[in-house]
């Protein structure tokens, strides 16, 4: 519903021409606002994940490489996070992909519950998850990771006892900008090498490049 307040600071009546002025403004300013949210729709629809709502691969790389330039330019820390879901083929071939699909969606809503309003969340790829945290360091990064780690491992998912270990988790990795890496590139292979130590450190961890941790 739209609606057009028109108003004079005297009371007066309006002839026909002057509503019908009117009515074509009120027209005309419809379309221009039905525009401007359709055009803001398809602009967050192109950067959105259909299946979490969290931001896309796409998304994730663009701002990632704004933020470091930000951090780059005021001395600033960078942290990022790479998750992975543990054994989430196993939990697929058990229950069905849809099935696999709300826990991806769930992690999803973890995350996004569990992180600042400025920290960037994305759907990487597959299972995969990417936390971008400006102004923050790898201390404070392993303090947001275990969090988000151990409401996961809360979470009562269908079905999460036939999984490995007995419940779902996940495996995380930290890296920070610029003592990992100064190019993107660089940081998302450490917190990848990071995440990988997880795995093979029995997973349902959080790992930090370069600690042995």
């Amino acid at each position: 519903v739209r609606i057009l307040y028109v108003n004079h600071i005297k009371p007066r009546e309006y002839n026909e021409g002057q509503v019908s002025i009117v009515s074509l403004l009120a027209t005309q300013a419809t379309f221009a606002i039905e525009n401007i949210m359709l055009l803001e729709k398809t602009e967050m629809m192109a950067i959105t994940d259909e299946l979490t709502k969290l931001y896309n691969h796409r998304y994730f790389v663009k701002s990632l490489n704004e933020e470091l330039k930000r951090a780059g330019r005021y001395k600033q820390d960078l942290s990022l996070i790479m998750i992975d879901v543990d054994s989430f083929k196993n939990y697929n071939d058990t229950h069905g992909h849809l099935k696999g699909n709300d826990v991806l969606k769930e992690i999803a809503r973890i995350l996004a519950e569990t992180v600042r309003d400025v920290d960037i969340v994305a759907r990487y790829g597959g299972e995969e998850f990417s936390i971008i945290l400006p102004q923050t360091d790898k201390e404070k990064a392993v303090l947001t990771a275990e969090r988000i780690r151990a409401a996961v491992e809360r979470f009562g998912f269908y079905k999460g006892e036939t999984q490995p270990g007995g419940k779902v988790t996940i495996s995380m990795g930290v890296a920070m900008f610029p003592h990992d890496g100064k190019a993107s590139s660089d940081v998302v292979g450490r917190a990848d090498e990071a995440l990988y130590q997880a795995k093979r450190e029995g997973k349902n961890r959080v790992c930090v490049y370069g600690s042995g941790k």
